[in-house]
């Protein structure tokens, strides 16, 4: 009989996709995941796979390009976050259509916050879709979802790692799969000139977006351009600074049988580009787990 696996899934941008790799390694060693709980990317991923399409997720993930992320980013001038969040979804449910958390094979709940009443909030029913936009819905930066006169925002704002959300069963071990870890990373890139210019020209569209962006709110100047990207920076630091606080308390209090830490240098929210390396990162992390596990068994 396989090994029964309550799996939690970490908030994190991009560096979500790792998850991944992380559930594909499970599987592979015969491992049975019979509940997922999710925040932000962790809610997306562990979403697709509890309906049984990871696999569509990950071939569409792994043939975006730079500009087509680009692209899929709805930019919008509201002073809640300038992207809209609403295309990227709509692309996906052309092959994957929405369904009732209720109905998927797999126990699943989707972390988001009421910002309204300071509160996490448990999706683990209605609409998938509803869920995991709620719970990407990034301060600032995403605008915030609305459902029955709440707004809720990026699950990781309360919960980072929902270890206390995940459906736990009789014999079943926790494995927390983190995309925060403050631990080196080391890149496997064949061509690192050409990835930097790359990214140049990359973030040279998200910086021209935002000198336009800029102009409708109060106090920017031309010559402020710099400082104000900055401050945008410092702000997702900040929530970042926050969330690792929260693991740490998290961790603490429910201690995982298997965790597997991805470091939180892998890349930053938006490179979902780097679908490949991060799905091998995912895979790598797992693999070095399960090492230590057995290490420390002896």
């Amino acid at each position: 009989m396989s090994q029964k696996v309550a799996l939690v899934l970490s908030s994190g941008g991009a560096r979500g996709l790792a998850h991944i790799g992380v559930i594909e390694a499970l599987e592979a060693d015969g491992y049975e995941i019979t509940s997922i709980a999710g925040s932000s990317i962790g809610a997306v991923v562990g979403a697709f796979h509890a309906c049984g399409r990871l696999q569509d997720y990950k071939k569409w993930a792994l043939n975006l390009d730079r500009y087509d992320v680009f692209k899929l980013i709805d930019f919008t001038f509201s002073v809640q976050g300038f992207i809209k969040g609403e295309r990227v979804f709509k692309t996906l449910q052309e092959f994957i259509p929405d369904q009732k958390i209720e109905d998927m094979s797999i126990p699943f709940a989707a972390l988001v916050t009421d910002i309204k009443s300071k509160k996490e909030v448990v999706f683990d029913q209605g609409s998938m879709y509803e869920a995991i936009q709620a719970s990407v819905a990034i301060p600032t930066v995403i605008k915030p979802i609305v459902r029955d006169g709440r707004e809720y925002i990026d699950g990781g704002v309360t919960n980072p790692i929902p270890i206390n959300h995940v459906k736990r069963t009789e014999g079943d071990i926790l494995v927390v799969s983190n995309v925060n870890a403050i631990i080196p990373y080391q890149r496997n890139v064949v061509d690192q000139r050409r990835e930097k210019v790359a990214q140049a020209t990359y973030n040279q569209k998200i910086q021209s977006f935002l000198n336009g962006w800029n102009k409708f709110l109060p106090g920017p100047t031309a010559e402020s351009t710099e400082k104000k990207l900055g401050f945008f920076d410092l702000l997702n630091e900040s929530i970042d600074l926050m969330q690792d606080r929260l693991t740490s308390l998290l961790m603490e209090k429910h201690r995982p049988d298997i965790l597997v830490n991805i470091s939180r240098e892998a890349c930053s929210t938006f490179e979902f580009y780097k679908c490949r390396e991060l799905i091998e990162a995912g895979r790598d992390a797992y693999k070095k787990s399960i090492k230590s596990e057995l290490s420390s068994e002896k």
